[in-house]
């Protein structure tokens, strides 16, 4: 097998230190003041406030509650997207039922509907339930994604081979332990991406929690807003914020890691 060049090694590290230098910068501006924003030549080095600026954080927002909310927003939101989208993907890939097509079809168009024009629709419906301030109105309405759907379907097509579920349904298995101790294991690299890319799109979220939730009830992207709303803006104290708040998300792409690099390769391959 041949290797790869010297200069493709070198791209592959010019890309990884790219990517990693927001986050470097990021860390850097929190370890310090704001007033190395206006250096000439700005340090490169971290100094030595980042605790204190961190606990400037804490004490600025109620960010203890902000990270509890997010946390439970998004683990629930990623949890629930993942089971429903690998059984619906599960259904529309591998059952046969009256309107299947046209109902898949119809759940893909929801895809190019804006979701700022549900806004106001969604926002009279959760004061109907009379969840507006609190956090059912920001996981409900996501607790499954037409596009987890649509991954998981087109994944489940090629990954769970008729035949398979034919033969387990010969052995006496229902179609839900088909689903469970046949589909599940074989999309597992499929799931674990969406998984993935749920939990991030559920923490990043901004504009329907601030829309929905009450002031002194904010997720993780509404508090680090609050710490740059006054007059005044204290940028070491907003990426001290920032850089606390990508933690939880990295703990989430170690501990998935192997299984979304298989996945997209997996899916590359496949598609």
């Amino acid at each position: 097998m041949r290797r790869a060049a010297f200069w493709v090694y070198g791209l592959l590290a010019a890309f990884v230190l790219g990517s990693a230098f927001p986050f470097y910068w990021s860390y850097l501006v929190a370890s310090r003041n704001s007033g190395m924003l206006t250096d000439k030549v700005p340090p490169l080095i971290p100094g030595g406030n980042f605790w204190a600026n961190a606990a400037r954080v804490f004490d600025s927002v109620e960010f203890v509650k902000a990270l509890t909310n997010s946390l439970i927003v998004a683990g629930t939101v990623t949890l629930t997207t993942v089971f429903f989208s690998t059984l619906a993907g599960f259904a529309f890939a591998k059952l046969r039922f009256r309107g299947r097509d046209p109902l898949f079809v119809f759940i893909v168009a929801t895809l190019a509907v804006p979701t700022q024009l549900g806004i106001i629709p969604l926002y009279m419906s959760m004061a109907d339930f009379g969840w507006i301030g609190g956090l059912w109105a920001v996981m409900v309405p996501n607790l499954v994604t037409a596009l987890g759907v649509f991954w998981m379907r087109q994944y489940t097509v090629e990954a769970v081979p008729y035949e398979l579920v034919e033969a387990a349904r010969m052995d006496g298995c229902s179609m839900i332990k088909v689903y469970w101790h046949v589909c599940l294991p074989a999309v597992r690299p499929a799931a674990a991406f969406l998984g993935m890319f749920t939990f991030m799109t559920s923490w990043n979220d901004f504009l329907w929690p601030l829309v929905v939730l009450d002031a002194g009830n904010p997720t993780v992207q509404v508090a680090l807003e609050k710490l740059q709303s006054g007059y005044y803006v204290d940028y070491s104290l907003v990426l001290a914020g920032t850089t606390l708040a990508t933690i939880p998300i990295v703990i989430v792409f170690v501990l998935l890691g192997r299984q979304i690099v298989a996945g997209i390769m997996q899916g590359a391959v496949k598609g």
